[in-house]
């Protein structure tokens, strides 16, 4: 889930629009008070951040998330309209991750989005993901099925952390496989359905927990008494 805190309507209906075309979960942000109310429901896993805000700048909303365990490692996009060096060094100086001047153009920010999210995905190396009778130690790189320990090949575990990582969202087949092969990767998208197919293969009945969704991608959900969902139907 990405947040969006930005006042001016135009700018945060275009950018919500554009983000959740390109298969990212994300929501919408007026005023800093509302922003930091849902915060406390629940941390997303990326912050876009205007800097001029009504109620208070958007550097002050940047520095109290700096200062919040529960956020202090957030991953951090400002964007301005203040695009001088000063402005850019004192938005980095000040917590954020990275800096975008407005106006920006949609493929910089989706691109600023898929950067930052890999490398913070790189550098939470220590966690243990589950669901679906799934368990992921990325730190030990072990998988576990059902009790089981599961041999996989190197992209069918970062194939499955990326899916257990974004659970109950729906990933294009681009967004794999900028995440697990990278940029430079000259295969086609049916890689990524090869890999699937093997990957559900290996995990048995819990490869019903990867969604199939035609058309654009895949998701890992975990069900609760349903079966079937996870067959590969394309």
């Amino acid at each position: 889930m990405i947040y969006l805190l930005e006042d001016d309507q135009n700018i945060r209906d275009f950018t919500l629009y554009a983000v959740r075309n390109s298969g990212y979960e994300i929501e919408g942000f007026a005023l800093p008070s509302a922003f930091r109310a849902a915060v406390a429901e629940r941390v997303p896993d990326m912050v876009l951040l205007d800097i001029m805000l009504p109620e208070e700048d958007g550097l002050s909303v940047l520095r109290q998330l700096r200062n919040d365990p529960a956020t202090e490692k957030l991953p951090i996009i400002l964007l301005s309209a203040r695009s001088t060096e000063y402005d850019k060094v004192l938005g980095l100086d000040s917590g954020a991750d990275d800096y975008l001047a407005k106006p920006f153009g949609v493929m910089e920010l989706l691109s600023r989005i898929r950067a930052l999210l890999r490398r913070t995905e790189k550098h939470d190396s220590s966690k243990i993901l589950s669901g679906g009778g799934i368990l992921l130690d990325e730190a030990r790189h072990r998988v576990l099925s059902d009790g089981n320990e599961i041999g996989l090949t190197g992209k069918e575990f970062d194939l499955l952390a990326i899916l257990m990582r974004n659970q109950g969202i729906v990933l294009s087949r681009d967004r794999i496989l900028e995440s697990v092969w990278g940029y430079d990767y000259a295969g086609e998208s049916r890689t990524v359905d090869v890999h699937i197919r093997t990957l559900r293969a290996k995990l048995g009945e819990a490869g019903n927990s990867i969604d199939t969704v035609r058309g654009v991608g895949y998701r890992f959900h975990v069900s609760y008494g349903d079966s079937g969902e996870g067959t590969d139907t394309e």
